[in-house]
């Protein structure tokens, strides 16, 4: 591939060569035309090799090449060493707003962005060390004061000390990419906002479980117990009825707990994550009669409330899926930091099933949903007869990475 396009490059140089020396400047304007700006940066280094050129000439002489310059919208210059202009095309005068003379009076630095300045000092002792500047982008200031971002590939001639320099207005690129991340920031926080405001009902739901409903059963029960102390002859039919009830007021005593702390688990507060996770799989294998181990290798003090929530509510959501559907006969939940990225993973050995021709639907919806709400990943891995792994990647918040 690289030799074809090596070759094709070649045929395009002798091709405009050919109708330019013969006077047909249409047809090389359409050749020219034809390629992307990366190849105008790649044309043009080939002609310079092809002609042996120096700086020299580009600066002194009447080129018929730089008019292949003009060509292009893009902002093409020639700078010295010591940080001046040496040679600009048109669009680098028609973006800045400044005559040619203006731009060639003061150093280049004059029009970069003040905030800018020192990264852009710092790339050019790069360049002039040797080393090619690729998609460098930094801001310029108009004429009219107006903010230009622009996107650089550069290179260093260290013979004639000076640079070559080809950039693109991605100014445009810019103001979409800021539009889209404000407008992500702002349904981030609404998802956040939304997420807060049901787990807040959820735990006020679980307050009135566990704080008041459980209560009044714990009084039933308490009545009851006294009733068969205090009766000692009641008929056998009565004290068997007693007993019976006294069971299904602690049964229910326990259900509400377990449901309240399904709703909303306040063991993360307490006690964190880990703990959490550990008690959710010790209490699916009491529910479900498959065992399920739980193992963590990571530091869960990085972590905010609201991945701890999220993580828990995806684990949820996948153990139930299990006892629904997987027809499993062990499970596997791990939490581990890797690469930089926290991993959470639910493991089955069930009947699996092909992810790519599975239907939408409201479990794996919801976790994909929950995932994107805190910047992870949630990928699924599982064949048919071969078991189900579901795993949640976020970036570790402790090492800043994406």
């Amino acid at each position: 591939m690289k030799i074809y396009k090596k070759q094709k490059l070649t045929a395009s140089v002798f091709l405009y060569n050919k109708y330019m020396h013969c006077g047909n400047k249409s047809k090389a304007v359409f050749l020219l035309r034809r390629w992307h700006f990366y190849h105008y940066v790649k044309l043009f280094l080939t002609l310079y090799l092809w002609q042996y050129l120096t700086m020299k000439d580009l600066l002194t002489s009447k080129f018929e090449f730089f008019t292949f310059f003009e060509l292009t919208p893009d902002l093409v210059c020639i700078a010295g060493r010591d940080g001046f202009f040496r040679r600009v095309n048109h669009a680098v005068i028609n973006k800045l707003g400044y005559t040619e003379e203006e731009l060639f009076a003061v150093p280049i630095s004059t029009f970069i962005y003040e905030e800018d300045k020192l990264l852009t000092h710092r790339n050019r002792q790069e360049l002039l060390s040797g080393k090619v500047l690729h998609n460098f982008i930094n801001r310029y200031v108009t004429k009219t004061g107006e903010i230009l971002w622009l996107e650089w590939t550069s290179i260093y001639f260290s013979d004639n000390e000076m640079v070559l320099a080809i950039a693109k207005d991605c100014t445009e690129r810019k103001r979409l990419e800021k539009d889209a991340g404000e407008k992500y920031q702002k349904f981030k926080s609404l998802a956040t906002y939304f997420k807060s405001n049901v787990e807040k009902g959820r735990k006020d739901l679980t307050y009135g479980l566990h704080e008041e409903l459980a209560q009044l059963v714990s009084a039933i029960t308490v009545d009851v117990e006294l009733i068969a102390t205090c009766e000692p002859d009641l008929h056998e039919l009565s004290k068997k009825r007693i007993e019976h009830a006294l069971g299904l007021s602690k049964s229910l005593i326990k259900t509400l707990q377990r449901i309240s702390f399904t709703i909303s688990p306040y063991m993360l507060e307490e006690l964190g994550l880990n703990e959490t996770l550990k008690w959710l799989c010790r209490e699916f294998s009491i529910l479900s009669g498959i065992p399920c181990n739980f193992e963590s290798a990571f530091d869960e003090k990085s972590l905010t409330h609201e991945i701890k929530i999220d993580f828990f509510r995806i684990c949820q959501e996948s153990l139930s899926n299990i006892i629904d559907h997987a027809k499993a006969a062990r499970a596997f939940v791990s939490i581990e930091e890797k690469d930089g990225n926290i991993e959470l993973k639910i493991t089955d050995n069930g009947k699996g099933f092909k992810p790519d021709e599975q239907k939408p639907a409201p479990g794996l919806t919801s976790m994909r949903e929950r995932a994107g709400s805190i910047n992870g990943r949630l990928s699924i891995r599982s064949s048919v007869g071969a078991g189900t792994t579901i795993c949640i990647s976020i970036a570790n918040p402790a090492t800043g990475q994406q």
